[in-house]
């Protein structure tokens, strides 16, 4: 059974994991293919960097200036006409249904009545839609992650300047455990949170499994005190292994 471990000792956000994913085995070539079919004008390369004395991949995006706030019907639509395999765009849409689930509740309105800002960007969909199609062609089948740090202090939304984690954010982080953390950065995103709520089913150490590949996601930000990346250890465990699960 194809098993993924997610380090997110430094926390999580969309491009680390689509780093990540890459650097695990995921071609660039098949992402950026199914990006194309989407007509967003966007183009993705990655580039090694270092991070604490780590090396790691980044991923850069490339895309047209997008003042567009984009309702879930709409980035839907985008996605029907995208080149997916049933698996990603499953994928794809559960991860914008949640998202926008949880900014139904926390701005009090119906889902129809949703506009994304940050993640209606179109780096965001990338990131969404590039991690879906990576982790669909890796044939993950079960995932585990660590706790997961927010950071603490504030940040500047589309809605003023909130705490850390964002009300979306730490709507979607119900139920999943946090690590105390107390560096004054968003350390995890939006989109990362909605991964971890989507794709992962249990949260714990590393799993009895058997390693294939480790892959580096490089974070933006340069941390004084751990390397600002996200880990994916890509593997495989026993078929009757009780230590993971898809909620």
């Amino acid at each position: 059974m194809r098993i993924a471990y997610l380090d997110c000792s430094s926390g999580i956000s969309g491009d680390m994991t689509l780093a990540a994913l890459i650097d695990s085995g995921a071609s660039l070539s098949d992402i950026q293919q199914s990006i194309d079919s989407m007509a967003l004008g966007a183009k993705l390369s990655v580039s090694q960097v270092r991070k604490r004395g780590f090396r790691a991949l980044k991923l850069h995006i490339v895309a047209p200036l997008d003042p567009v706030h984009r309702d879930l019907e709409q980035i839907l639509a985008c996605i029907t006409g995208a080149k997916l395999s049933p698996g990603a765009r499953r994928i794809v849409v559960r991860i914008f249904e949640r998202l926008a689930k949880a900014e139904s509740s926390v701005h009090g309105v119906s889902i129809d009545q949703v506009h994304f800002h940050e993640v209606g960007a179109i780096d965001s969909i990338v990131d969404i839609v590039g991690c879906a199609v990576a982790w669909d062609q890796l044939g993950i089948e079960q995932a585990v992650a660590s706790p997961v740090p927010t950071g603490c202090g504030f940040v500047q939304i589309a809605h003023g300047r909130v705490s850390v984690p964002a009300p979306a954010t730490a709507q979607l982080l119900k139920g999943i455990p946090l690590a105390k953390c107390n560096l004054p950065f968003e350390l995890t995103t939006p989109t990362g949170a909605a991964i971890l709520a989507e794709l992962i089913g249990s949260f714990g150490p590393l799993p009895s499994m058997q390693i294939e590949s480790i892959g580096a996601g490089a974070g933006t930000m340069d941390l004084e005190d751990r390397p600002n990346l996200l880990r994916i250890f890509l593997g495989s465990c026993p078929h009757d292994s009780t230590s993971v699960g898809i909620s």
